[in-house]
């Protein structure tokens, strides 16, 4: 293959109990401890003026591990609702630096191209299924399930790789790498049928299932599609594959973001399309 393949590592922090990972790769969550994206979670009032906290903090350089633990604490948030902060909220310099990585879909056309697999498949399973995503301060759209560990392979999967291979048809990067985490169940058989999909349609391009991805993904000197803000904080050109296709082709059903104003206003907003 063509690829040039970065070394860099990549570590993951451990939070206390109630606090969320700073990243949910490689999750070993099973199907019972997903999180519970619930009526409650869904109370975007309740997480506005947390919210704001948490910006503010993060704007004054105060580690995000701490803060969040900070913030969870003081305004008695469950697992799911410091979740939600945490996959939405960021500091004005992180959001302002990572929406300049950010290329549109049609920049992609005749560059090489690295998919992060699970992160993108899972993210427009959601807006496929209806079910809540969050818009970042940073413009990338995530889910907030949790369900990577546990990821497994459905209906919902195939729509989504068509999707993504009617994008790769259209906007013609020069080559395509996918990757899977390996200790996630089934991932080199999935590995096997994008490797064969792309051979059969006589894309040029790859697809692996490696233990950690980051290794290959961060300093990758193509374009990478990822929502994952540790990859994006290491990469120089960043496309948000997954919440191009779900605004342009699926739609968004429930997308929760948060008010900017300096103070909490009485809900979030959320979309309905």
């Amino acid at each position: 293959m063509f690829f040039l393949y970065g070394e860099l590592g990549y570590n993951v922090l451990h939070l206390p109990l109630l606090t969320p990972p700073l990243s949910h790769r490689g999750s070993t969550q099973g199907e019972g401890d997903r999180l519970r994206v619930d009526d409650e979670m869904m109370k975007c009032k309740n997480l506005q003026e947390p919210a704001e906290d948490f910006r503010y903090l993060l704007n004054r350089e105060y580690p995000r591990k701490a803060i969040l633990e900070l913030i969870g604490n003081r305004y008695g948030l469950a697992y799911d609702q410091r979740h939600l902060l945490h996959r939405g909220v960021f500091s004005d310099a992180d959001s302002k630096s990572r929406r300049k990585k950010r290329i549109p879909v049609g920049g992609i056309r005749n560059k090489d191209l690295a998919i992060d697999g699970y992160n993108v498949i899972i993210t427009i399973e959601a807006g496929l299924s209806g079910r809540p995503l969050v818009l970042g301060d940073d413009g990338f759209i995530r889910d907030i399930s949790g369900v990577s560990g546990a990821f497994k392979k459905t209906l919902k999967t195939e729509e989504a790789l068509q999707l993504i291979f009617s994008a790769i048809r259209k906007v013609k990067p020069r080559q395509t790498l996918f990757l899977f985490d390996s200790p996630i169940s089934m991932s080199g058989r999935l590995a096997q049928e994008v490797r064969d999909r792309l051979n059969g349609e006589n894309l040029l391009g790859d697809a692996r299932a490696v233990r950690v991805p980051e290794k290959i993904l961060i300093g990758f000197r193509g374009i990478i599609a990822t929502s994952d803000t540790a990859i994006i904080d290491q990469s120089k050109k960043v496309v948000d594959l997954a919440g191009d296709m779900i605004k342009k082709r699926i739609g968004l059903k429930a997308l929760i973001r948060w008010s900017r104003k300096s103070l909490p206003t009485s809900l979030c907003k959320r979309k309905a399309y």
